[in-house]
């Protein structure tokens, strides 16, 4: 990235450049800008739509205990790095990495050789010395007489650094080694905001190095990112409102296709619902249910599985689920084993499918491995039966939605308690229980926050508003991974942003949420080193067998990957190093395999491509976010 470096100016000039819209990073000299109060730098650092590093040179009127005051007002406020030079003190170093650390700040050491270059030997000595002082980023920064010298500073990238290590020379002959450490993976490189304002010999202006860099493409921003409602949320929602007695009012409602899918079983089943807007009032059918022969569930795969159990429960003849496009024919995994557990016959393990037999209480031990969802509709479908049952799951998977259909479940008045017992979770579900009416908001929706906030972080900035963090959504995980992947985030309420940021390797454990396994396959690709994603066997039976869709799009893509077991391993490179080293991603023509997460990966993947991205079929994106386009910003 190009961290622009910002000195001798005041708070007003400082906001001006950040405001600009061309800045993507940009560092503070705190020791050059005398005329910032302690509030101009919170306010300053508390800016969620560019990274910012803070730097305060110990020296001439800055002493010590003012350049350290300074930087942890910087680091308190929300500075993304924090640059420490190696002569500062020992226990001033020490508090200045322990609150970077508290408050999830980048640690910067930087050494400054400003008359020569000194042997290699003594350069790899220092930059280990950085790291053995607890850095995040090692900087290393020499003047160089010659090609020789650059030549010395430049074999400080040999080997694995993962993003880790700036490196380059001051100086007429150290200019182009500037850009070379962006070719070498470097997460930054400082430039000036104009020409008369470099803060050393042979320093790029930002617009000279924006253009050799990125050529026309300008920076990608989204200052309200709206996103739908969460459709795992409402269609959970829907069918308890269903099933209640009395009018419900469902607020924050947004259609999409599976959560209309989902009005239309709660119309089959008797319900009646009157749209207004985003407000839905649903009538439920409470214990006069009317189960039609036939059943359609959409595309719905959640749908279905909730739907088997309750229609079961709810009608003792037999009943035919049928569904559309992806569903058809789509394995429900150890769906037909669980029911029979419970006294249930499906004729078919992938729909279309009959159902026969009455849902009976009881105990059960199921296995996970194959989801969440129809354990959901057991859920919800035994509170009505007169007696209480067990389910104790082994191997359990995205038991974040377990958790997401009990709170939906509580607030009509039905509750389900659910135990982890080392890797088995027991779920115990009282018998004799109704449904009640209630007044529900629908949060918003996590997974489709999930690719603007990783374009955010990748491209530019994003805001996204309305989501709850204190949700149960499996895929708010996206948050733990775009940190852990060194991503700048920001919550503030219910509004997320992030910032783009040098993104490095990362390992996330998409199991619980594997909805989230395209995007995040996008990101790590866009990560300096190679990542490792955990899950690869949740993929096989989605709308598309996601795991071989992936790969596919990385051959198109150019990105290099492979499987081993159930990780996916991605050897990612970051933005700017891959126009640094005309290593961008290919455009081209693509299929989306009819799945709405492929579409978002894929358009994910064309905002840092050389050339346009075609897909195939972009509709069926609508299953879970119509209209969703990063192209339109």
């Amino acid at each position: 990235m190009i961290c622009t470096s910002i000195q001798n100016k005041g708070f007003e000039e400082i906001s001006a450049i950040l405001d600009s819209g061309k800045t993507e990073m940009a560092e503070i000299r705190l020791d050059l800008c005398p005329q910032l109060t302690d509030a101009d730098i919170v306010r300053l650092f508390s800016r969620s739509d560019v990274t910012l590093l803070a730097t305060c040179r110990i020296g001439g009127d800055v002493k010590t205990a003012e350049a350290e005051h300074k930087l942890i007002r910087a680091v308190e406020a929300g500075a993304a790095f924090v640059d420490l030079e190696i002569e500062a003190p020992a226990p001033m170093g020490e508090r200045i990495r322990a609150k970077a650390l508290e408050c999830g700040c980048k640690f910067v050491r930087s050494v400054h050789y400003y008359d020569g270059t000194p042997q290699l030997s003594q350069l790899k000595e220092v930059a280990h010395e950085c790291i053995q002082l607890g850095a995040d980023v090692v900087k290393v920064v020499t003047y160089a007489h010659s090609d020789d010298d650059v030549e010395c500073v430049v074999r400080l990238y040999e080997g694995e650094h993962n993003g880790r290590l700036s490196a380059f020379c001051m100086g007429a002959a150290g200019k182009e080694s500037r850009m070379d450490a962006l070719r070498h993976g470097a997460p930054f490189t400082y430039a000036a905001p104009n020409a008369d304002e470099c803060t050393a010999d042979g320093q790029w202006t930002a617009d000279d190095m924006r253009r050799a860099l990125y050529g026309s493409t300008q920076i990608w921003r989204n200052s309200s990112a709206r996103v739908p409602a969460s459709k795992s949320m409402a269609q959970r929602a829907i069918i308890a409102a269903t099933l209640a007695e009395g009018t419900s009012v469902l607020r924050n409602y947004t259609p999409c296709a599976d959560s209309e899918s989902a009005i239309k079983v709660a119309k089959a089943l008797g319900a009646d619902i009157i749209q207004d807007g985003p407000t839905l009032k649903i009538t439920g059918i409470g214990t006069s249910p009317e189960i039609p022969e036939e059943i359609s569930t959409g595309e719905s795969g959640f749908l279905t599985r909730m739907t088997i159990p309750i229609i079961s429960m709810l009608h003792k003849g037999r009943t035919l689920i049928k569904g559309e496009g992806t569903l058809v024919n789509r394995p429900l995994l150890m769906a037909k084993e669980t029911m029979e557990m419970f006294g249930v016959t499906l004729d078919n393990t992938s729909v279309p499918l009959c159902i026969e037999g009455n849902l009976c209480a009881g105990k059960a031990i199921v296995q996970g491995s194959g989801g969440s969802q129809l354990i959901s509709g057991l859920m919800s479908a035994l509170a009505l039966a007169e007696t209480p049952s067990e389910i104790t799951v082994e191997e359990p998977r995205s038991v974040p939605y377990l958790h997401l259909t009990k709170d939906v479940l509580k607030q009509f008045g039905v509750n389900v308690d659910i135990e982890e017992a080392g890797e088995r979770i027991i779920i115990k579900i009282a018998g004799g229980q109704t449904y009640k009416a209630a007044d529900v908001t629908i949060e918003g929706d996590w997974s489709g926050a999930a690719p603007m906030l990783i374009a955010g972080a990748i491209y530019g900035s994003a805001t996204v508003p309305d989501l709850s963090t204190a949700s149960q959504q499996a895929d708010m995980a996206i948050l733990d991974i775009l940190r852990s992947a060194g991503a700048t985030v920001k919550v503030d309420g219910s509004s997320v942003s992030t910032a783009k940021s040098p993104l490095h390797s990362f390992h996330a454990d998409l199991n619980q949420a594997p909805d989230l396994f395209p995007v995040v396959a996008v990101l790590a690709a866009m990560s300096e080193g190679e990542s490792l994603l955990d899950g690869v066997g949740r993929l096989a039976s989605k709308e598309s067998d996601r795991a071989s869709a992936i790969m596919e799009m990385f051959k198109g893509l150019g990105v290099e990957v492979h499987i081993e077991n159930d990780t996916m391993m991605v050897k990612g490179m970051s933005l700017s190093h891959r126009c640094a080293a005309g290593a961008r991603l290919k455009g081209g023509k693509f299929t989306s395999h009819h799945d709405h997460r492929m579409v978002m990966a894929l358009m994910l993947a064309e905002l840092g491509a050389s050339d346009s991205i075609e897909i195939d079929d972009v509709k069926c994106v609508s299953k879970s976010f119509p209209g969703f386009n990063l192209m339109e910003n």
